[in-house]
């Protein structure tokens, strides 16, 4: 953290201190709560007012042994008064609720950072699991950070002793403690969560009793013992008026597709099997049946996207989720709807690979995967989203282009952006694009492979209309009628048919914008989740005087159509990624652009830090 400026005082013993922006982990044992304490400090702040950034970080492993390496799980975020775009490239704070969460998140602790331990924890068999030869509490090696050794645990329990629950009950509200010591620690109120402990646990009493109890004796031991002696405020952030909620990019991601339903007028229909980290978007779309979402979780990953491609045919709002290795398996069926030139809506939520690889980590290199990862010629439409927030819009956009073009469309998004956190402003609907849904009704005339002269759309004839029985499959059809049809000359006009559909979408999606001079030296251009990071980075060079422009591509199947023009401006163009250097590639290859790839691949998103790195070694 900046050195903070002493505004007043709370107390005669505690400081008040004011901060710009603040970054707290926490971690601890994957049955720790980690989670829902982040969430919690994270839905509190967005009430105050703060803008926030968050990175949920899972363990792989489902049982990790407790207390080992690989179960730690952590949950960080970034409030702030002011406008940000990722959640701090090294916390300020880390709360570590056992000696495996201390090993694992220790190295990212800023020096001189306030660390929050939980003592009851640093026994012998903890400190073996965690690979710790002598105790870090006693060995000096903690020397550098601003250390407040804490037996929350038993501090825990003794808040609890009116609470009529069994001891390892009890005992698992230790992260409601340590939410309320940081509650006190960072000026927050505890309102809005014992409003949330009512709500949640309405039919447990004594669970919401002791929680409850926790929080505030969390909050009253920072209060009243003398091992704090400051706490800091961070204001409400100068957001422009509107009304706001905390959201992920997986909620925005299934509450866009329920408003791409709603503006089509036609029911949403998602086939999905459950795969990390997309699973969210199905539990939350299988909630809202009340706006006339069908959900359908399907015995495998084929038969999900089939089902969404049926549903299709039949006049639905065809959509179908999963991440990489899922992706691989709808193979098949997403060249179906090429061929069959239907509506439907592939999500792709990234994750590390191959194979199961890193199933809890976000990656990006699914890109070529997406963009040629079919047999034949078999182009699609790729959209991606830029923020937790824009996943909304996206998700919208995905299906008027889906519609408008009778083409599949897949939405990349990432597990950084489908489980971080943002404030989302909520659009007024009048400010939502209209998706015109046009259905083929009139017998005469019709033929089932007919074009739309701009598009090159193809007409959707819902199947048991009077008059528009048509042929439709796998196989190769002839222009104009849908008929079977080998002939080599027909087949080779209509697979440059399908790719000249697909490349005139870009006449119909925005012209990529610069931030910064629209020419110079250097170009940061990014997709997807790299967004905040490459944002941050430029904005805090060009702050400084220096000269580096930034653009972000939410189309990538097609490319903006000015692209090549912009790259022509800048001597040097970077591309950072989370693969190593999908776009970069696509970049050279189509615009004999000499691109410089910045690849990292280790499950974990760019920091600002990395990207101003690099960029000031081509200045």
């Amino acid at each position: 953290m900046d050195t903070p400026k002493l505004k007043d005082q709370a107390t005669p013993r505690h400081q008040l201190e004011e901060l710009d922006a603040v970054t707290i982990r926490f971690a601890g044992d994957s049955g720790d709560g980690m989670q829902l304490t982040g969430t919690q400090f994270t839905a509190t702040s967005a009430i105050i007012g703060n803008d926030i950034s968050t990175l949920p970080d899972f363990p792989a492993e489902i049982r990790a042994p407790a207390g080992s390496l690989p179960g730690v799980s952590g949950y960080q975020l970034n409030f702030s008064s002011h406008d940000i775009r990722t959640p701090g490239d090294e916390p300020n704070v880390l709360v570590a609720m056992n000696p495996a969460a201390l090993k694992m998140n220790l190295k990212d602790l800023e020096p001189g950072g306030i660390l929050v331990v939980n003592t009851d924890a640093f026994v012998e068999s903890n400190l073996r699991k965690a690979a710790y030869e002598t105790n870090p509490l006693e060995d000096g090696s903690l020397s550098g950070y601003r250390v407040f050794k804490l037996p929350i645990t038993s501090l825990t329990m003794g808040a609890l002793e009116e609470a009529k629950l069994p001891h390892k009950q009890m005992e698992r509200c230790k992260n409601f403690y340590a939410l309320g010591l940081m509650y006190w620690l960072f000026d927050r109120p505890l309102e809005p969560t014992l409003k949330w402990i009512d709500q949640k646990f309405s039919k447990m009493p004594e669970v919401a009793l002791a929680n409850k109890l926790a929080v505030k004796a969390g909050y009253n031991y920072a209060e009243t013992t003398e091992i704090f002696t400051t706490h800091y405020r961070v204001v409400k952030s100068d957001m422009k008026p509107g009304k706001y909620r905390n959201i992920t990019g997986n909620e925005a991601t299934a509450i866009g597709f329920i408003a791409a339903s709603q503006l089509a007028g036609r029911p949403l229909y998602y086939g999905s099997y459950p795969i990390t980290p997309a699973s969210d978007v199905l539990h939350e779309l299988s909630t809202h049946k009340n706006f006339g979402v069908k959900t359908f979780q399907a015995e495998d990953e084929i038969a999900a996207v089939g089902a969404a491609l049926g549903a299709a045919f039949a006049g639905n709002l065809g959509l179908t989720g999963t991440s990489g290795p899922g992706l691989a398996l709808k193979s098949e069926f997403i060249g179906l709807a090429v061929m069959t030139e239907l509506p439907i809506v592939i999500i792709d939520v990234q994750r590390g690979g191959p194979s199961t690889g890193l199933p809890t980590k976000t990656e990006q290199a699914d890109l070529l995967q997406v963009m040629f990862g079919r047999n034949s010629e078999c182009p699609v439409a790729v959209v991606a989203p830029a923020t937790p927030s824009d996943c909304f819009s996206m998700a919208i956009e995905a299906f008027r282009i889906a519609i408008k073009y009778m083409t599949p469309v897949v939405y990349l998004s990432d597990g950084y952006l489908g489980n971080g956190s943002e404030p989302w402003e909520i659009p007024s609907i009048e400010s939502l694009p209209r998706i015109e849904v046009k259905f083929r009704t009139e017998k005469a005339g019709f033929y089932p492979y007919l074009r739309d002269e701009r598009t090159l759309a193809r007409p959707w004839a819902i199947p048991g209309t009077p008059g528009l029985e048509h042929r439709i499959g796998g196989l190769e059809k002839q222009h104009i009628t849908g008929n079977v049809n080998y002939d080599p000359d027909n087949h080779d006009f209509m697979v440059r048919l399908r790719a000249e559909k697909v490349a005139r979408i870009a006449q119909d999606i925005p012209l990529l914008e610069v931030s910064g001079e629209p020419e110079g030296k250097v170009l940061v251009l990014g997709w997807g989740s790299t967004h905040g990071a490459i944002t941050t980075a430029t904005e805090q060079l060009r702050a400084k005087g220096t000269s580096v422009s930034s653009a972000h591509l939410r189309y990538l199947n097609p490319f903006p159509r000015n692209l090549g023009e912009v790259l022509s401006r800048f001597e040097t163009v970077i591309v950072p990624e989370l693969n190593l250097g999908q776009l970069a590639l696509l970049v050279r290859a189509r615009f004999l652009v000499d691109a410089i790839s910045f690849s990292k691949v280790k499950g974990l998103p760019f920091k600002v830090s990395e990207i101003v790195k690099k960029i000031n070694e081509y200045l």
